[in-house]
């Protein structure tokens, strides 16, 4: 499997398991003792780590969100508090998490180790995000909490490569949006409001820009040899279907 396979072979597992701490129950306490809503929480614990900025530079960095819905979600949080305090506040979340569901499955420290070594590689060019929140400082460094971060790190660098991809392939990020999987649920869900462009056109672009993020994202994965690579992705599985699991139907 070459590192742009792995990539693209991952890269389910890792948007899934990337945000499952921000569904948690947990997470969403979190919110309501810093005194905003859930969704102020999301927006600000996802882009606080760039710092004090506004609105219109956290939604070119998000990309996906509409601006409206961004700056809704921004602007209420910074009234009542600092928006590297509500991403630390996530990252506490994250590892919680990681400690809570992840510390007790097999292989989760060689899965943190795999994770960080791909993390560590990767480019951080035109991906603030991504960058902002690499050198953001982990408070736990057990194999748990470690393996929750690299994932979380890891998402936001696809999320990066993705929105390069998206918008060297002359798409919108609302066309992507509408594009994929979710459709119109998917751009409501993201902030966008109504009317929609016709998404058939779109679908070919879409292919070529999940193409394109592979690409990108390849560049991390050469840090792992082919073995190491298929040995990520058992783990990566392994630990989607224990997560899975153990959800509540």
């Amino acid at each position: 499997m070459t590192p742009e396979q792995l990539a693209a072979a991952s890269k389910p597992y890792v948007l899934e398991l990337g945000k499952a701490f921000s569904r948690c129950p947990g997470t969403l306490r979190r919110a309501r003792l810093l005194g905003i809503s859930g969704w102020a929480f999301y927006i600000t614990g996802r882009a606080g780590a760039l710092g004090d900025v506004r609105a219109p530079t956290v939604a070119a960095a998000l990309g996906f969100v509409a601006p409206d819905a961004v700056a809704d979600g921004w602007d209420a949080a910074t009234r009542v508090v600092r928006p590297a305090e509500v991403a630390t506040a996530n990252l506490a979340e994250c590892c919680r998490w990681g400690v809570q569901h992840l510390a007790e499955l097999p292989g989760v420290a060689r899965l943190a180790g795999l994770l960080h070594r791909v993390v560590d590689a990767a480019d951080d060019s035109a991906m603030p995000l991504f960058a902002a929140w690499r050198a953001m400082p982990v408070p736990d460094d057990s194999p748990g909490a470690r393996a929750a971060v690299g994932l979380l790190l890891l998402r936001e660098h696809f999320a990066g490569a993705y929105l390069l991809a998206v918008r060297a392939g002359g798409m919108t990020p609302l066309e992507a949006v509408l594009a994929g999987p979710e459709g119109e649920a998917g751009a409501l869900a993201c902030g966008w409001p109504p009317p929609y462009p016709r998404v058939a056109p779109l679908v070919r672009r879409r292919l070529w820009a999940e193409a394109v993020t592979a690409r990108l994202a390849s560049v991390a994965f050469r840090a792992l040899t082919p073995g190491e690579g298929a040995e990520l992705l058992e783990l990566l599985a392994a630990v989607r279907a224990e997560v899975q699991a153990r959800v509540p139907s």
